[in-house]
């Protein structure tokens, strides 16, 4: 069930997002936290990072997942969702080191690395999970055509996303990595709760198909349509086509 909030710019979205995540971080005495990378949340983070310092919340109970890993990136380079996590968020927190978990990208073996999240994963239920949406539907890195009974997996990516990664990497579309260790559509589906957050005209027609399209692997978001609660928060150009 979808309970969609519009506002006029991305202050106001990242506000609007931390007051849910603020709902679950007090109701709940270690909750976990499921977690997303890119722009699109790091408002959301700021929020939390504010809140830390200047209530004091801790930090030290909670547990937290990423939903993925660029597969071949060391987890100390710049443009891995690791660095990304802790300049962003988790070097301001006081959650312990081994309390956080990201997927592994490194090694010989990502399949490996993707069923050993997929097992410590399934251990725990997450409280509320945090997801931007892809251009193309996508959640997480589960492109179109994934299957909606996926779990942590390693997934090829779409010439389109590895163009709208290209600008962390420089502009170089060579430079972006082709594979990654994501969370299936049904690893994420296990969340208690989640936060949607898309800005920008760009996500408006993906959004559509979420909210209103037919539930279909091509619009891998759209899966959202079969959970019980799910807040979509919107700015006015991402909801330009699902407004009224």
């Amino acid at each position: 069930m979808f309970k969609k909030i519009i506002c006029k710019n991305y202050e106001e979205v990242s506000l609007e997002a931390f007051k849910v995540m603020k709902e679950v971080l007090e109701t709940e005495k270690a909750p976990v936290l499921g977690l997303a990378t890119g722009s699109t949340p790091v408002g959301l983070y700021k929020n939390m990072i504010k809140d830390h310092k200047e209530t004091g919340r801790s930090y030290k109970d909670i547990l937290t997942f990423n939903l993925d890993e660029y597969v071949g990136l060391p987890k100390t380079h710049a443009q891995s969702y690791w660095t990304f996590m802790h300049e962003n968020l988790f070097n301001y927190l006081d959650c312990p080191e081994e309390n956080i978990h990201v997927p592994s990208g490194e090694g010989e073996d990502p399949e490996k690395n993707a069923r050993e999240y997929e097992a410590e994963l399934a251990k725990h239920t997450v409280s509320v999970q945090v997801l931007g949406i892809g251009s193309d539907g996508h959640i997480a890195f589960n492109e179109p055509g994934t299957p909606f009974e996926s779990v942590t997996h390693v997934a090829e990516l779409t010439e389109q996303t590895i163009s709208d990664n290209a600008r962390f990497f420089e502009g170089d579309k060579t430079q972006v990595p082709t594979k990654a260790v994501t969370m299936g559509l049904a690893s994420i589906m296990r969340a208690k709760k989640i936060i949607l957050i898309a800005t920008g005209a760009n996500k408006a027609d993906a959004v559509y198909g979420m909210l209103r399209g037919e539930k279909t692997i091509e619009c891998p978001a759209s899966i959202l349509q079969d959970h019980a609660d799910v807040t979509v928060i919107l700015d006015e150009a991402a909801a330009a086509k699902v407004a009224e």
